[in-house]
C-alpha cells in the first residue's frame, strides 16, 4: 500500500514537533519555578525587615555602683561574656551615688529599645523602703531580663581586731555599745541590711559606716578606718588569702565552697541568719519582647558553660541564670523581706 505524499510530508516534521513541544514544557516549567523563587526571595527580604537583629550596635548597660565593688565584678563579667557571645560591644557605665539610686533612674528613664540597660543587685529592692524617695519603681518601670547569680556576703574583720569568731564579735560589740562601726556601701546595700540584720539577731548596736560603693568601703576597711564589714564574696577571697582582712564567718544558709573554713553565721549562734546580695539585669519598661528574649537566652546559655559555672563558685558566688518570670517572683519576695527588716530595725534614710 503506498503512503500519500502529504503524510510523508507530517512524519518528517513528527519528530522536530515533539522536540520543540517538550522544549517549551520545560521552559515554561523553569519559568514557573523562577517565579517561585522570587515570592519565596521578596518573603524573605519582607520577613527580616520586619524583625531586623540585635543588637546592631553598642549596648550600653547602666551600673548603678562605684567600680570596684561586687555588683561592678559581675557586671563586668557579664558584659564581657555577653559582647563575646554576640559580636557587639556590652559597656558598662558606672552611675554611682545614693546606693545607686541615681543610675537606677537614669536607666528607668532611657529609651527602651534595648541599647540601655540595667545591671544592678539588691539595692535595687532595698531601697524603696530604706529611702522617702528614691526615683524609680522597681516593678512598673522596669523590665526583669534575668537574674545572673546570688553572692553571700562574708563577714570580715580587720587584723587589728581583737575577735576571731562570731560569739567573739558579739561579746566585743556588747562590751563596747555604739562604738564598733562596720563598713557599708552606702545606706541600703546589702552590707548594711546584714549588718542590721546581724544588730536585731545578736542584740547588738555596731555602727553602720556608709561609703560611696562597695570599693571605697573596702579602702576604709584594710586601710584600719573601721574595723568591721559584710564584705560581697566576689571581693573576699584575695584580702583574706592576704592576710589584709580575717575572715570570720559567711552569710548564707551553707557553707561556701570558695571559703570552706568559714562557718555560717546562723550556725555560729544566728539561728535563722541569712543575708546575699544578688546580681541581675533588666530593662526599661516597654522594651520589645523579642529582644527582652534574646537577651534573657544570652544569659542563660552563658551561666551554663562550664567555664562561668567554675568562675562564680570561685568567687563565692552561686551561678543562677533564670527566666525572665523567675526573676520577676525573686524581686517582688525580695521587696517584701527587706521592707520588714527595714520596719524593724527603724533605719531610714533622708
Amino acid at each position: 500500500m503506498k503512503s500519500h505524499p502529504n503524510q510523508k510530508a507530517l512524519s518528517a516534521w513528527a519528530l522536530p514537533l515533539l522536540m520543540l513541544t517538550t522544549f517549551a514544557r520545560h521552559l515554561a516549567f523553569l519559568a514557573f519555578l523562577a517565579f517561585l523563587a522570587t515570592l519565596w526571595v521578596g518573603g524573605t527580604q519582607a520577613l527580616h525587615a520586619q524583625t531586623p537583629t540585635y543588637p546592631k550596635g553598642p549596648v550600653r548597660v547602666i551600673l548603678p555602683f562605684p567600680s570596684g565593688g561586687g555588683v561592678d565584678a559581675a557586671g563586668r563579667i557579664l558584659a564581657q561574656r555577653l559582647s563575646e557571645s554576640t559580636g557587639k560591644t556590652f559597656l558598662i557605665d558606672n552611675k554611682g551615688g545614693a546606693n545607686g539610686n541615681i543610675g537606677t533612674e537614669q536607666a528607668a528613664k532611657a529609651a527602651n529599645d534595648g541599647y540601655t540597660l540595667l545591671f544592678t543587685g539588691a539595692g535595687f529592692v532595698i531601697n524603696p523602703s530604706l529611702y522617702k524617695r528614691v526615683g524609680y519603681d522597681p516593678i512598673k518601670e522596669f523590665e526583669p531580663i534575668s537574674l545572673m547569680a546570688l553572692g553571700p556576703n562574708v563577714l570580715v574583720v580587720h587584723p587589728s581586731l581583737p575577735v576571731h569568731s562570731v560569739q567573739e564579735l558579739i561579746a566585743l560589740a556588747k562590751s563596747q555599745p555604739g562604738r564598733i562601726g562596720f563598713a557599708g556601701s552606702g545606706n541600703g546595700s546589702t552590707p548594711h541590711l546584714a549588718g542590721l540584720l546581724f544588730n536585731l539577731l545578736a542584740d547588738v548596736q555596731m555602727i553602720h559606716i556608709p561609703y560611696r560603693g562597695s570599693g571605697p568601703a573596702i579602702i576604709g576597711l584594710v586601710g584600719g578606718e573601721v574595723p568591721v564589714m559584710f564584705l560581697p564574696a566576689i571581693n573576699a577571697g584575695q584580702l583574706i588569702g592576704t592576710g589584709r582582712v580575717r575572715g570570720i564567718a559567711v552569710t548564707s544558709k551553707e557553707r561556701l565552697a570558695s571559703f570552706p573554713e568559714l562557718p555560717t553565721v546562723s550556725a555560729s549562734g544566728l539561728n535563722g541568719y541569712e543575708s546575699s546580695q544578688w546580681y541581675g539585669i533588666l530593662a526599661p519598661l516597654g522594651t520589645p519582647p523579642d529582644v527582652l528574649g534574646f537577651l534573657n537566652k544570652q544569659v542563660q546559655a552563658i551561666m551554663q558553660t562550664a567555664d562561668m559555672q567554675q568562675r562564680m563558685k570561685t568567687d563565692g558566688l552561686v551561678p543562677i541564670g533564670s527566666t525572665r518570670e523567675q526573676f520577676a517572683s525573686h524581686i517582688k519576695v525580695e521587696l517584701d523581706k527587706w521592707a520588714k527588716v527595714v520596719a524593724q530595725a527603724g533605719a531610714t534614710v533622708d
